[in-house]
Parts: C-alpha cells; sequence; structure tokens
C-alpha cells in the first residue's frame, strides 16, 4: 500500500527556515513524480513545487520567489522541500503528493496524498 508520511514542520519566526521530509513507502520515489501543496485557513489547497521522477526537473509556485527548494533522495525513497525567508503567509498545513506520472507535473496528475504537516510562521 501506498504511505505518504510528511515531518518537518513546526513553529518559526518570520525570516527562519524549516525542512520538510515525506517518506514514500509502497511506491518506488524514482517513478513518480512527487510535490508539494499547501492549505491555509480558509483558502483552497494551492500548489508550491513539484519534481520529476528520478531527474532534475522542477517545478514552483510563483510566490516561492527562489526561496524553496524541492529535492528528493531515491536511496532513501524520501522527498524534502527546503523552506528559507519564512513569512507569515507562508502559514498553511503542507502536504506531499504521489502523481500517476513520472515526468508531467501537471496538478491534476497527483492523486495520493500524506496526512499533511503545520507550519506556522509568526511575525
Amino acid at each position: 500500500q501506498l504511505q505518504l508520511v510528511e515531518s518537518g514542520g513546526g513553529l518559526v519566526q518570520a525570516g527562519g527556515s524549516l525542512r520538510l521530509s515525506c517518506v514514500v513507502s509502497g511506491r518506488t520515489l524514482s517513478d513518480f513524480a512527487m510535490g508539494w501543496f499547501r492549505q491555509a485557513p480558509g483558502k483552497e489547497r494551492e500548489f508550491v513545487a513539484a519534481i520529476a521522477g528520478g531527474v532534475e526537473i522542477t517545478k514552483y509556485a510563483d510566490f516561492v520567489k527562489g526561496r524553496f527548494t524541492i529535492s528528493g533522495d531515491n536511496a532513501k525513497n524520501t522527498v524534502y522541500l527546503q523552506m528559507n525567508s519564512l513569512s507569515p503567509e507562508d502559514t498553511a498545513v503542507y502536504y506531499c503528493a504521489s502523481s500517476r506520472y513520472r515526468y508531467s507535473l501537471d496538478q491534476n496528475g497527483f492523486d495520493y496524498w500524506g496526512q499533511g504537516t503545520q507550519v506556522t510562521v509568526s511575525s
């Protein structure tokens, strides 16, 4: 069974950094695109970043502005989201997701979700 388990969220002051992790079980990381999404209170879930399976093909939302980096470790079957220069606007529950495709980063392809990890940025 495919399982996605996020970790690394927490409370951080504006300007700080966090590194989120998503451990994948039941699926080979290098064979499927992975993504990060987030949902703030009263808002719809929105795309943050994605990476293709096994290759350095990435896509980022405009609001990232060079602050976030998505990466994967195939040996550990884990995908990461390094977040720097955080602001209160980044406060949300962050979810990792696995796509049905390997190279396509289309948001509609991400159909399996983890439980999420809370990120709170104070001012």
